[in-house]
């Protein structure tokens, strides 16, 4: 199959029905030995300093890794991506683009599909049925999300590593499927984590120097058991009727399934799934990621706003591995929220 590159998570069912294997720009840069190079690439064919280095490092990987086809997202991710396309056509490639409709309704979404369908000469039927040839792994990837905060038996970095891949899982479906069942059983077997960890959420864009965050998290005596945006990679459904938490799955139709998934829409519409997850989830902080010269830090505000609890912005641009300073503002965070808890207890003993 042809390899076709994305620039975020996207309907792959139509990519796979079309003849495409999809692969993540995205986890392809920060998966990559020397990420640093591939930025370089973009800058020194003109891209500006002042410019998201995931907007960079996608230039640089379409031309170091040969991929000929993207499929860019023009409405739903990042506004930047409109002239990535336009400078990856300059460079020969084909750049297809896909607009997420500016909110979550079913029939613009069909009708978003339809377009994308035709483009790429396939059908939406053809398409359904490799979404169905999908949904065993989308459930393993959820299976492994419950384990991180229901059975404490999974890390924050296992959690976000597996379902940030459910963009295009690794190019091969089958394969992360068999891998990611063993780590299931292993997990099973595991003892929990110990009662009494500060339990955070992150929400936003995965980080640059996510391969750091969550082990350095876990060696504060913190763990994140909310990964946001990865969770929405596995495609659950939106929980608009009581249990649906209990058990997410995808939507009946592809057009359900990406209406449901909260990242393209309003934040709005994000913060519907974020505040449940962290009431159901029990969590004590939540860490907010932004990138770089990108309109959503400033969303930041509202999350202050509506969240209601202790929250840390964290930012990056092309910073692979976590520097002192965020380290020492993570460290300075979970103090601050242990002594939280430390005092409100010695209220609850003097009662």
């Amino acid at each position: 199959m042809k390899k076709m590159g994305i620039t975020t998570t996207v309907p792959i069912e139509v990519l796979l029905a079309a003849g495409y294997t999809p692969l993540d720009l995205n986890n392809l840069l920060v998966a990559d030995p020397d990420p640093g190079r591939l930025i370089t690439i973009a800058e020194r064919a003109g891209f500006p300093l002042n410019c998201c280095s995931w907007i960079k490092g996608i230039y640089g990987v379409c031309l170091d890794y040969g991929i000929e086809d993207v499929l860019c997202v023009t409405s739903g991710d990042c506004s930047n991506t409109i002239m990535l396309m336009e400078t990856l056509k300059l460079k020969g490639l084909n750049a297809v683009p896909f607009a997420y409709p500016d909110r979550p309704d079913i029939h613009l979404m069909q009708n978003a599909l339809e377009k994308l369908a035709a483009a790429l000469g396939t059908t939406l039927k053809a398409a359904a049925k490799m979404g169905q040839a999908l949904q065993p792994a989308r459930e393993l990837a959820l299976k492994l999300d419950e384990l991180t905060w229901r059975n404490n038996q999974v890390s924050g970095k296992e959690n976000h590593l597996w379902l940030v891949s459910a963009s295009d899982f690794n190019g091969d479906c089958r394969k992360y499927q068999r891998e990611l069942q063993a780590l299931l059983d292993t997990c099973a077997c595991r003892p929990p984590y110990p009662g009494g960890e500060t339990r955070l959420a992150y929400i936003g864009v995965p980080a640059v120097y996510a391969g750091e965050l969550y082990r350095f998290i876990e060696q504060l005596g913190a763990r994140v058991v909310f990964n946001e945006v990865q969770r929405q990679f596995a495609m659950p459904a939106c929980h608009s009727s009581e249990g649906a938490a209990d058990r997410p799955e995808a939507g009946e139709s592809l057009a359900e399934q990406y209406t449901n998934y909260t990242y393209p829409y309003s934040i709005h519409e994000r913060l519907k799934d974020i505040k449940a997850e962290l009431q159901k989830r029990r969590i004590d902080g939540v860490i907010h990621y932004v990138q770089a010269f990108c309109h959503r830090g400033i969303g930041d505000i509202i999350f202050r706003d509506a969240i209601g609890l202790p929250l840390l912005t964290l930012e990056g641009n092309a910073d692979f591995f976590l520097n002192n300073h965020v380290k020492t503002r993570i460290e300075a965070f979970l103090d601050m929220i242990q002594r939280q808890h430390s005092y409100k207890e010695g209220l609850v003993k003097k009662k």
